[in-house]
């Protein structure tokens, strides 16, 4: 069991941002027709997401959060150690964007940078990898990157999906301490097995020139190879039985119940699926703070985006104890638990910049003036 416990390392603060724009699910209506798309705001509970711009990317949004954390927190880029960006949507192919983030931010050299490729599971992984990297170094704080913008390789005319994703970043930030009491735990599993269920087939480098012929699939919606895939039956059997397994199986290892949480920030799949999960861990439904009615599902930002939503602008001043849950594409799977101070959790905020700097449309942009 993949079962991890990190002493000595507290989440000393979380932001996140999403885009100005909003796109409200009711005009999917005039494409779908109105039975539809009622029908899909009942199962998924999505009635409005946030959509970014061509150019605006998941770092964008994470630049914004970062910026707005560390000012707040009166933390110089100077000491942050290791800076992470977890998520399926890099600015580039190649280098990792982590790289564009440290330089934005003025992150020092010295700091460790890299990407990691993973979607809804991001956050807890991302967590687990920053705090073992801790752990062995000098390293006192780190800022892992989360969030996704989805939205970019769904086919506009894929009802199963176009509907369902927000588009959002977010930021964390990771302290050492002398406190034995600040502790991380981590529960992380994988299964190959589900590689298929949640792909883009076309665009990597199995499949560089994939035909982009917009062809009917077997569930009814059009798509391209360098589109989004979702095989809903086997997603929403993962999610309904591998899901509170793991999650029971966590409380186990942590000798805890599902009372010793006060908040239980969870990947927000669809609505449908969060009550299944609350359902059967006997998790109280009333303390699963639930934004994806207003965002969608934003991916590895999701529980960030929940604890912004919930408590950003809250004026009350406590610790709060957090379980977060993220599940999906991969298949990858995972749960983390911690403490934080409200007054470390900012709200979400509305950004539409964009890194003018890193839009390359022509390859003598690359070549430094002299």
């Amino acid at each position: 069991m993949a079962f991890f416990n990190f002493k000595n390392i507290k989440v000393a603060g979380v932001a996140c941002a999403v885009p100005t724009n909003e796109v409200k699910t009711d005009s999917y209506k005039p494409l779908f027709g109105d039975e539809e798309v009622e029908k899909f705001m009942e199962m998924t509970g999505v009635r409005a997401s946030h959509r970014t711009s061509e150019h605006q990317t998941c770092s964008d949004l994470g630049y914004r959060a970062a910026s707005e954390l560390l000012t707040k927190k009166q933390i110089n880029p100077n000491e942050i150690g290791a800076l992470i960006f977890a998520s399926h949507s890099p600015d580039y192919r190649r280098p990792s964007t982590a790289f564009v983030l440290q330089y934005r931010l003025g992150i020092p050299k010295e700091a460790v940078c890299y990407d990691i490729s993973l979607g809804c599971s991001s956050l807890v992984v991302g967590m687990q990898t920053i705090a073992s990297i801790m752990n062995t170094s000098d390293i006192k704080k780190a800022l892992l990157f989360v969030g996704d913008t989805a939205g970019k390789s769904v086919y506009p005319e894929d009802r199963s999906s176009v509907m369902l994703f927000g588009e959002a970043g977010a930021v964390m930030l990771l302290e050492k301490t002398d406190n034995e009491t600040d502790q991380i735990n981590a529960l992380v599993r994988s299964d190959g097995t589900g590689f298929k269920y949640m792909i883009v087939p076309g665009g990597g480098y199995r499949n560089l020139h994939a035909n982009e012929e917009v062809v009917m699939c077997e569930d009814g919606n059009p798509r391209t190879l360098m589109n989004s895939f979702i095989q809903g039956t086997s997603v929403f059997t993962f999610t309904i039985f591998d899901v509170p397994r793991l999650i029971k199986d966590f409380f186990a290892q942590t000798e805890t119940t599902p009372d010793y949480y006060d908040c239980f920030a969870f990947h927000q799949a669809n609505l449908y699926i969060l009550k299944q999960i609350a359902k059967k861990t006997k998790i109280n439904f009333e303390r699963m703070p639930i934004t994806l009615d207003r965002y969608g599902n934003t991916s590895g930002a999701s529980a960030i985006v929940s604890l912004c939503d919930k408590y950003g602008e809250s004026c009350e001043s406590k610790t709060i104890k957090v379980m977060a849950c993220g599940f999906g594409i991969g298949i990858s799977l995972g749960a983390t638990s911690f403490e934080i101070n409200t007054d470390d959790i900012f709200p979400i905020y509305e950004d539409d910049q964009v890194f003018e700097d890193g839009l390359i449309t022509n390859p003598d942009q690359l070549y430094e003036k002299k």
